[in-house]
């Protein structure tokens, strides 16, 4: 295809405001992949020193491999030529990876993460890899080693974690989307926080394979974007079953950007909804702004207008889920963490012939974990430690079986449940640094689906003082596609209301369509 001068300044200027769909037209029009990739690394260079939403960018090798996806003539085509951030927790053939912490300070993989593989393979092409809390141990990105994460909105308040890097990557336009995981709602709070929609996939139904691990009966990779649709389009590129991950599930991916579509048509005839009593929900509001549960509610009357039918279920478990997490999770720490010592790869600290193994991989310890890690490796050893591992792990597993019991009762009345994502907006940036119990209950909405392993999406559904406030629809598991059919009506009839899209919203929008500061 030629391109025109009137192409080149529609990829120069404002790509980084359109969505993937629109940046597919853009390249069949005649745009071309070095052209929106170059965009988005002016953006990365203009803004990023406010935002810190990348840890690692090579502008060289990424406008090579656009430049490349050009020569192909591939651009265009699928998802062919569109730029694409990872989480530095997913691992990259060459690339340094560090999971947001010192003691992989330097290191590149000789391999890729699955998500990485197919992503390469759909002919994306690799921003960069952005911002985390250290080892994804988080709820603000104020726990990276390396820098903090400031929200588009607000750069005073935090973006969300453990995927704030991603999140503030795509609402601050310096990525279309981006992948993150999701661990106790490390993609779904992120998303809600800066106005994006964040999907957690069933768990299962996203390779592992290649994720450094957290917890691993919990992490899972999905992805965050501007819209429903996009969110299913990538979705769609990074699932499947996978033979190098024993969690994968052997299941063919759900048709999900038809879904997607389909629910935009803004019919939700016959669908039955739930309002989870215990998440937001009448007499369980205390925790929860009043401009969050307004929103909510504007959000489920939307939904009853296109024809569901909403009731409110109860699901008394829920109540337990933030205690069995923070056992559950740490535990899952401490023994995946144990490969970090210092001997095989990453820092390596007093290894001057004075010392032994022992004291070696405790200095790398000490100086390559940081706080909130510590913290929880110390929380899951104890957990696990001979006479309290029936008294604490045990139990929360328990807890865990009555949390997926409760959402198995719940589903046998309505198709879906919904709650807010987040019990509040978008905090102030240190408000919460120095009160864990504060900052965990910042996952309190988005816990129950992650113990159970059902699919959640998060969607925008307003602004409270100004700021987003997200919309979580969870679904049973494999029935992600229904995630995004309701997420997109709601989307849809959002957008119709307002006569824009939600990011349009975005304090300066305008300065940043046109290549201004955020």
């Amino acid at each position: 295809m030629t391109t025109t001068p009137e192409n080149e300044v529609r990829a120069s200027t404002d790509v980084t405001s359109m969505t993937v769909t629109e940046l597919q037209a853009a390249l069949q029009d005649g745009a071309t992949s070095a052209e929106i990739t170059q965009a988005y690394l002016d953006r990365i260079a203009a803004d990023d020193d406010v935002l810190g939403s990348y840890l690692h960018v090579d502008p060289a090798a990424a406008v090579e491999r656009a430049a490349a996806i050009d020569a192909a003539g591939s651009a265009g085509s699928g998802l062919a030529g569109i730029p694409v951030a990872l989480k530095d927790v997913i691992v990259t053939a060459g690339v340094p990876t560090t999971s947001g912490s010192k003691i992989l300070e330097g290191w590149k993989p000789p391999y890729d993460a699955t998500v990485a593989a197919r992503l390469g393979a759909a002919g994306t092409v690799l921003l960069g890899k952005t911002n985390m809390d250290e080892f994804a141990m988080g709820s603000s990105t104020e726990n990276s080693a390396y820098r903090i994460t400031r929200n588009p909105w607000d750069p005073e308040r935090i973006p969300g974690g453990s995927s704030g890097g991603s999140s503030a990557a795509v609402a601050g336009g310096l990525a279309p989307w981006a992948i993150g995981t999701d661990t106790g709602g490390s993609i779904r709070q992120p998303a809600a926080l800066t106005g994006l929609v964040g999907h957690k996939p069933t768990y299962g139904s996203v390779s592992r394979f290649g994720l450094i691990a957290f917890s691993s009966s919990l992490d899972q990779a999905g992805p965050m974007a501007r819209t429903v649709l996009d969110a299913a389009l990538l979705h769609e590129a990074i699932g499947g079953h996978d033979p190098l991950d024993s969690t994968s599930i052997d299941a063919p991916v759900p048709v999900l950007a038809e879904a997607a579509r389909r629910g935009a048509g803004g019919d939700l005839t016959g669908l039955k909804v739930g309002i989870v009593r215990e998440l937001g929900g009448e007499g369980h509001t205390d925790g929860y702004e009043p401009g969050v549960l307004a929103r909510v509610a504007e959000a489920v009357a939307l939904l009853e207008s296109m024809g569901a039918e909403v009731r409110e279920v109860s699901c008394p478990a829920f109540d337990l889920a933030l205690p069995a997490y923070y056992l559950i999770a740490p535990s899952e720490a401490s023994s995946n963490l144990s490969r970090f010592d210092g001997v095989r790869y990453g820092l390596r600290v007093g290894d001057d012939g004075s010392r032994d193994l022992d004291e070696v991989m405790a200095l790398t310890r000490e100086r390559g974990f940081g706080a909130e890690v510590k913290r929880r490796i110390i929380l899951g050893t104890y957990a696990l430690s001979s006479g309290y591992y029936d008294a604490y792990y045990g139990q929360a597993q328990k807890v865990r079986t009555l949390i997926s019991r409760d959402f198995s009762a719940a589903y046998d009345e309505v198709d879906v449940v919904v709650s807010p994502t987040t019990p509040t907006v978008a905090f102030p940036l240190g408000s919460r640094v120095d009160d864990p119990v504060a900052m965990y209950a910042a996952d309190l909405c988005t816990l129950p689906a992650s113990l159970a392993g059902v699919p959640a999406i998060s969607v925008p559904c307003g602004l409270s003082d100004g700021l987003p406030v997200g919309f979580q629809i969870m679904a049973p598991a494999l029935a992600d596609d229904r995630c995004y059919r309701v997420a997109a009506a709601l989307e849809s009839a959002q957008d119709d209301a307002r006569g824009s899209r939600f990011l349009d919203q975005l304090p300066h929008r305008d300065a940043q369509a046109a290549g201004g500061a955020a």
